[in-house]
């Protein structure tokens, strides 16, 4: 088979990147590895790795897991690994690459090293340069904002950097002024996400190595990173950053103990999240609704809260601070990390709306609830004591479901790996779900057959639509129990009810930090085919991988019998 120079070239800068020779095999669809290895030896690819020591290897890999917008808990635990890596390196050879204030200043004074946690020597002036090169327009205005509002609400577009740069205003902040900072979030895997850049800030920008849970500095500030947990989020004081709130179940609640962490007028409060639908309890504080509560008329205020008043930050007449950001104020405001065109072919048009131009959902035409959705986000760190996502068997040996569901447009796809319940009337739980996104079929079967030997498969549900006849042909070979699922409308309805039936009895849980899951049912709609016959759809003609997620976990529910019985013996099973 001859190969042009161009897939030689697009090999070897996989294998530079450090790629598995099985996977650069698997994504380039080559013949075998024996052609790979030829390469390799024939062009001498190894000359361009000479140059990288240990330390410039684990540099490249704490980049690439600091520039993806949505890490992972999984991303988050190796990311911890990797700087403790680095961390090792420098104690033993002296290894730092860069400059620091702290260390330029360190060298200059003829200072020993540096103690963790340790922000004695660092200034506003090195703090106002470093978020001079490091921040877009629109999050400057958020920076200038903090020095005149207490209370800031922020509806956002996607993946625009919000909590990176609120992990840095937190450490700034608490740097200059020693006050403390409280991190809350719907899961402690989204707490941590906090947590991470802030240890990776202070490492990359300031040279300190921060260390402990909470963060304690030298000046007496201290970081707290806390999920929505009642029991967890009381007795602490400081500025608040609460992030996803549309995302939160029990917001009322949260809400509360929150604004009892931060009720002295020294401390802020800032609020940001994409959002979700108007039946949220959030939404009543952004509309300013829950202000007007049990106000006569006379007391009531008109509250902005369009984008054509707040783009650019309008505090109203409840004293909030609100500005709305979508992706196209972001990218006129400097942010080139999207390509808008591309999101537009690649999402309908309401889920373009939703996830990147601040858009409400209209919960009324969905079929799933939005409250019977995030009723089964959990804190799993703290919940699923049995399940220990480091280790190499997560779950041990106990059984999970696969669902594989591809997109209808493109080489994406989603993968589900949810825990059944053990018993008759148990709950579901999504342990993972893998989102692979412009690669060939045969880098997800390689996915598939990563999963088969992470856990106990017992059972797999692919969708045939498109790649998915490809992938199914190349699983059932190596798990011949897989199960094709041919969407038709029987199928779907069968689909759709069941997983209604799962989430009005409570029966399914995934971690709260993965917002996208209720966000893809919310997608599912009832209409009907051109003879009348009523079906469901989530616009996935047009979609590439947003109601795929709902989709794929579909894929493992309709495994369990429809009339099962619920006797239910446990929370589980």
């Amino acid at each position: 088979m001859a190969y042009t120079e161009a897939l030689k070239n697009e090999a070897k800068c996989l294998y530079l990147q450090h790629w598995d020779m099985k996977d650069i095999v698997a994504e380039l669809n080559l013949a075998n590895l024996r052609v790979l290895y030829q390469w390799r030896e024939k062009h001498d690819w190894d000359a361009g790795l000479r140059h990288e020591n240990q330390a410039a290897t684990l540099a490249r890999k704490v980049t690439a897991l600091l520039d993806k917008p949505d890490p992972t808990p999984a991303d988050c635990t190796k990311l911890k690994t990797l700087l403790e890596c680095q961390n090792l390196m420098e104690k033993r050879k002296g290894f730092i690459e860069g400059t620091s204030p702290k260390r330029d200043k360190k060298e200059k004074q003829g200072k020993g090293k540096t103690k963790a946690n340790d922000v004695d020597d660092i200034t506003q002036d090195d703090c106002d340069k470093i978020a001079d090169a490091l921040f877009f327009g629109y999050q400057h205005v958020w920076r200038k904002a903090k020095l005149t509002e207490r209370i800031r609400f922020i509806l956002k577009s996607r993946q625009i950097g919000a909590t990176y740069y609120f992990a840095y205003e937190a450490l700034e902040d608490a740097i200059i002024s020693g006050d403390n900072q409280i991190f809350m979030s719907a899961s402690r895997a989204q707490a941590l996400i906090f947590r991470t850049y802030v240890v990776a800030m202070g490492r990359k920008h300031f040279d300190v190595e921060l260390k402990g849970n909470p963060i304690k500095l030298s000046n007496g500030a201290e970081l707290h990173f806390l999920s929505t947990n009642a029991a967890t989020a009381q007795g602490y004081h400081g500025h608040l950053y609460f992030d996803e709130v549309f995302w939160v179940y029990g917001f009322a609640e949260c809400y509360k103990n929150a604004s009892a962490m931060s009720s002295h007028k020294k401390w802020r409060r800032t609020l940001f999240s994409t959002p979700s639908t108007i039946n949220h309890p959030a939404f009543k504080l952004w509309s300013g609704q829950k202000f007007n509560a049990g106000r006569d008329e006379a007391d009531k205020v008109a509250v902005e809260c369009s984008h054509a008043v707040c783009k650019d930050g309008f505090r109203s007449l409840d004293r909030i601070w609100r500005h709305i950001v979508t992706v196209k104020d972001a990218q006129r405001q400097g942010c080139n990390l999207f390509d808008i065109d591309e999101l537009v072919d690649e999402n309908s048009t309401g889920e373009f709306n939703n996830l990147f131009m601040c858009h409400f959902v209209d919960n009324d035409q969905s079929v799933f609830r939005l409250k019977d959705l995030l009723r089964g986000a959990v804190d799993s760190a703290e919940k699923w004591q049995d399940v220990r996502p480091e280790r190499k068997r997560p779950y041990g040996d106990r059984p999970v479901w696969l669902g594989y569901d591809p997109s209808r447009t493109r080489d994406n796809a989603v993968l589900s790996i949810v825990a059944p319940p053990l018993k008759t009337g148990g709950k579901f739980r999504l342990l993972e779900r893998i989102i692979i996104k412009g690669k060939r079929f045969q880098h997800h079967c390689a996915q598939i057959e990563k999963l088969i030997r992470r856990y106990k498969v017992d059972y797999i549900g692919v969708d045939v639509t498109g790649i998915g006849a490809g992938v199914f042909d190349y699983v059932k070979d190596i798990f011949p129990k897989a199960t094709p699922i041919s969407y038709g409308v029987e199928t779907k309805k069968a689909m759709v009810l069941k997983a209604i039936d799962i989430m009005e009895e409570n029966r399914f849980e995934y971690d709260a930090s993965l917002t996208d899951v209720p966000n893809a049912f919310l997608t599912v709609k009832q209409t009907s085919t051109k003879g009348g016959t009523i079906t469901y759809a989530s616009n996935r003609t047009d979609s590439t991988g947003h109601g795929d997620v709902g989709w794929s976990i579909m894929h493992t529910f309709i495994n369990e019998p429809i009339n099962h019985k619920r006797q239910r013996k446990s929370e589980y099973g």
